[in-house]
């Protein structure tokens, strides 16, 4: 009779069931695994052979088969070692089958039988709890990860004979399981005592600057900074993560699947419970930035997701690298296409951007001349083509700062917290406008719920009329101004937007444009 045990794999950040089936074939001794198996998998089959025989039981003496079903589907990863064995030793009788037809089993198994974590976990048990299966069995390592999905037991296990003595049929070794549970909560209120290396309120005058980036984390949106070398731009980017909000419950879930499948979560802490600051160096290649390889893993734009994506110097990113972000940016996901597999991330980031305005970096500035003649210029700039700068909401100037700024230590300035609380009480009206829809922020705002949301009366009507007019706005243009001055009057805890809001918005956008 074979024997059949539950596990899964992954595609992307989404998991689908797989079928663990072992027979035995009375023939010379051997290991055959089938069903389209990584390198990996195929490989299990001699640490199962040592796990078993080294936790105490007796490895079969004839030919193994395992297959791995559905069979056109390809797996990848070590999550199979501990549902491989345990299917052998269930057609060896030593596993009660009726134990273990609604569990599911995931582990990598080390030569002496102890159980080692592996990545995907929080993905692959949520799966596994929409296809309604009851309880799984994981290492030690990745339980409390895997208790973050409700309403599914959690069996946490260290070694192969932990397992084995609980769905054995031998009762005399029978050991219980520890069943894993956590509270989300606990693990987002740690985001409250985060301490941030970099502060506002150690910034010294850019006070436009400064709203501009509160304005980018109250609603979501793309910023671009140009000003001279030492105007503070990289340091106001840097200390951009300390007024960013906290993250929603679905938003922290979500994340945390995506650094599960990339194998970049701590044991300690499960659960990601800040958003993320991924600053990039212009080295990076298209593959790094997009995601991607032969098993598709993802890039920066998906670890950003939900949090920063800082490129600083970004005219020194090679173009092609540049203008593979620009669907994503319009989607807020991207589909990596193989010969042989199709797969979604989601990329939903603020893009944050820093530049000098030439290629010596002081083009306007007030004290120093600029060397570049204008084809250095046109050249330099053009890296940054057209249609990305047309999606980024927010264009800046960060300006030399005076001696007097500089020198004045007098000025008091508002901190990081102070800003914070403003951009998590925009949040807050956010998320519950948008309550009845799939999104938090305003930058993620359809062409349908800008109609609905982002309604102008008479006189803004005619502000926004005149700037296209005068600036040639394009379609993408005119949403983003709308949407910019959603969030707008969401800081001054606005009901409707105003003509102001939409006089502030059109000066955050096409400054670099017009000034190429």
């Amino acid at each position: 009779m074979v024997a059949q045990v539950i596990t899964s794999t992954i595609s992307g950040i989404d998991s689908y069931k797989i079928l663990v089936e072992v027979d035995f074939v009375q023939s010379i001794p051997s290991v055959v695994i089938v069903g389209l198996p990584d390198t990996a998998i195929s490989e299990a089959k001699e640490r199962v052979r040592s796990a078993i025989k080294n936790s105490g039981y007796h490895f079969p003496n004839q030919k193994v088969v395992v297959n791995l079903a559905p069979a056109d589907l390809k797996k990848v990863g070590t999550n199979y070692d501990l549902p491989i064995a345990m299917g052998i030793l269930a057609r060896d009788g030593i596993i009660d089958e009726e134990l273990i037809k609604n569990t599911a089993f995931l582990g990598e198994l080390s030569l002496d039988g102890s159980l080692r974590a592996v990545n995907g976990v929080l993905p692959i048990v949520s799966g596994l709890k929409e296809l309604e299966i009851k309880q799984v069995v994981v290492p030690k390592e990745n339980a409390k990860e895997a208790a973050l999905v409700p309403n599914i037991k959690v069996l946490s296990a260290e070694t192969l004979r932990d397992v084995v003595c609980h769905f054995g049929v031998n009762r005399e070794e029978k050991k219980e399981l520890e069943v894993c549970e956590v509270d989300i909560e606990d693990y987002l209120n740690e985001y409250t005592t985060t301490k941030y290396e970099f502060d506002f309120k150690d910034i010294k005058g850019q006070i436009k600057a400064k709203k501009a980036l509160e304005i980018a984390a109250a609603g979501g949106h793309n910023i671009l900074m140009m000003g001279p070398p030492g105007s503070g731009k990289t340091l106001l980017s840097k200390s951009f993560a300390s007024i960013l909000p906290p993250l929603e419950i679905e938003e922290a879930i979500e994340l945390t699947k995506i650094y599960s499948v990339s194998g970049m979560l701590s044991p300690d802490s499960p659960l990601i419970n800040k958003r993320p600051f991924r600053s990039v160096h212009h080295t990076a290649s298209s593959i790094g930035i997009i995601g991607g390889g032969s098993n598709p893993k993802p890039g920066e734009i998906t670890l950003a997701h939900r949090g920063v994506l800082f490129l600083d110097e970004i005219v020194e990113f090679p173009r092609n690298v540049l203008e593979v972000m620009r669907q994503p940016l319009e989607d807020g996901e991207v589909v990596i296409s193989r010969a042989n597999t199709r797969v979604k991330f989601p990329a939903d980031f603020i893009l944050l951007g820093a530049m000098n305005p030439c290629p010596c970096g002081y083009l306007g500035d007030s004290k120093k001349q600029c060397t570049c003649n204008d084809f250095q210029i046109q050249r330099y700039r053009s890296r940054l083509s057209g249609p990305l700068l047309d999606r980024i909401d927010i264009q800046i100037e960060v300006p030399r700062l005076s001696a007097e700024e500089l020198l004045n230590t007098n000025i008091k300035t508002e901190s990081s917290a102070q800003i914070r609380e403003r951009v998590i009480k925009a949040r807050k009206i956010q998320v519950e406008r948008y309550k009845e829809y799939p999104i938090f922020t305003n930058s993620q705002l359809n062409a349908e719920l800008i109609k609905i949301f982002c309604k102008l009366d008479e006189k803004s009507e005619n502000l926004l009329r005149n700037a296209i007019s005068k600036f040639n706005l394009s379609g993408r243009s005119y949403d983003r101004i709308l949407k910019l001055s959603r969030t707008i009057a969401d800081l001054e805890n606005s009901e409707n937007i105003e003509s102001s809001h939409i006089a502030q918005a059109l000066q955050y956008r096409n400054f670099i444009e017009s000034s190429v």
